[in-house]
């Protein structure tokens, strides 16, 4: 189980790296379309619209290592308090109680969504817009599976917790 937990964990990693550099083209889209539009008067309507599918699939992606990281927003004031066995089951509980369940529905609605947009070939329809706009929203199944990957990890982890040492409080695994 320990060499799966590794494994998944590089990938997810990975994929956390890759919100990196969408976070970085974003911010040269942007910088290029500010520049454009103020000291030359251009106006691109798909560099507009790329600005917000790079941000998207940012965001999308980022959900998945936010929760490999335990970096996402949680009420802090009682969980601080417990002791990590109870930390533990308290992220078992909740990534299988509310995370998987959630992220299998937008996973199962969101597949025909995308499958719809490909067949009947959907683009932007604003003149110079991006076309193909099932690409887009092929992020969503797509960060989905990423989801429940990354839900698949954290369990394992909270597992590796429970079964193994005891862990001091407030300290991440991956940070002893």
């Amino acid at each position: 189980m320990n060499s799966v937990v590794k494994l998944l964990g590089k990938f997810i990693d990975g994929v956390g790296h890759l919100c990196s550099l969408l976070m970085m083209l974003m911010i040269l889209n942007v910088f290029y379309d500010v520049v454009m539009r103020y000291f030359f008067n251009e106006v691109s309507i798909g560099m507009q619209e790329l600005e917000w599918h790079l941000f998207a699939a940012m965001f999308m992606f980022g959900i998945g290592y936010t929760l490999k990281t335990d970096c996402h927003v949680r009420v802090d004031v009682l969980y601080d308090n417990f002791s990590p066995r109870l930390q533990a089951y308290i992220n078992l509980f909740g990534a299988l109680l509310f995370v998987l369940p959630v992220t299998i529905l937008i996973l199962y609605y969101s597949w025909d969504y995308t499958l719809e947009a490909y067949e009947m070939g959907e683009g932007s329809a604003d003149p110079g817009g991006l076309p193909h706009r099932f690409i887009i929203r092929g992020v969503i199944p797509a960060s989905s599976v990423f989801l429940i990957l990354c839900t698949f990890y954290v369990m394992l982890e909270q597992i590796q917790r429970l079964t193994g040492p005891d862990v001091p409080s407030g300290q991440h695994k991956d940070a002893l």
